[in-house]
């Protein structure tokens, strides 16, 4: 009783984060699943499950709050999708380690953008060619479709071949290569997070790695999570929800190197 009551507080712990920033967290759930002595397979499916709770507990929320452009849930999570497929066929022509160091290096890459100030471009450049405008809680944005749309489909080639969510990547590109403010960009991201975690869960599912046993308790704990992290998130400044993406990104490029090392 008492190793599943610490089991749920280190989920709780990690969706409140990860949700906070966006982010998914596939991974940190995957690593504490399997610090706890489940077989990886097993890790992964219910590491799934309880990201896709989180996701969709807090979807609802930042729905609630008018914080999730559906406009780019469609186009942005539409690319990203058909890119991460074409991204998990190519995989097996890469080594896994090379794989893992690779993204981590884009994972840091990200980490160090997000704690770059962010340069304001001029407003008379929103009115060229090539750039989209979107309005959420009435406030304009315009979008590069230009500089966006390839940033789009090289970020869901990338996480396709690792295997992961993009929620590391949506968040940073959403911010600084389509203007999209950061509270918006958390409650998007995490949109298009809960609907490839399904997907993925589900694949999982079939192939048979399922412990309900395990996943009910631990998916409590994340749906909770979900719930404080989106709170958290809309209460928080903008800078510092920055701040918080930027180290968490870090601390998952220390995670894949080492886990890259240990995999040789």
């Amino acid at each position: 009783m008492l190793h599943t009551i610490i089991q749920m507080i280190i989920i709780f712990t990690i969706a409140a984060l990860m949700t906070m920033t966006g982010r998914g967290g596939g991974n940190f759930y995957v690593l504490a699943i399997v610090l706890f002595g489940v077989p990886m397979h097993q890790a992964a499916t219910t590491g799934q499950f309880i990201l896709t709770v989180s996701a969709l507990f807090a979807t609802l929320f930042f729905g609630s709050n008018r914080v999730v452009e559906w406009k780019l849930v469609i186009s942005i999570g539409s690319i990203t999708a058909i890119a991460a497929f074409f991204g998990g066929l190519f995989s097996q022509h890469v080594p896994e380690q090379s794989l893992k160091f690779v993204f981590s290096f884009f994972l840091l890459i990200a980490a160090f953008l997000m704690l770059r100030p962010k340069k304001e471009v001029a407003a008379t450049q929103y009115y060229d060619k090539g750039y989209w405008k979107l309005t959420s809680n009435e406030m304009d944005y315009y979008i590069n479709l230009k500089l966006a749309i390839p940033l789009v489909i090289i970020a869901g080639f990338g996480s396709g071949m690792v295997g992961v969510s993009g929620g590391s990547f949506l968040v940073p590109l959403m911010v600084l290569a389509c203007n999209v403010p950061m509270r918006i960009a958390v409650g998007t991201s995490t949109t298009m997070v809960a609907t490839t975690a399904l997907m993925g869960f589900l694949g999982h599912t079939i192939s048979g790695h399922f412990d309900i046993k395990l996943a009910i308790p631990l998916a409590l704990a994340a749906a909770a999570g979900g719930i404080i992290g989106s709170k958290m998130a809309l209460k928080s400044k903008p800078g510092r929800l920055k701040l918080i993406f930027a180290y968490t990104t870090l601390a998952a490029s220390i995670i894949m190197v080492i886990n890259a090392m240990m995999s040789n």
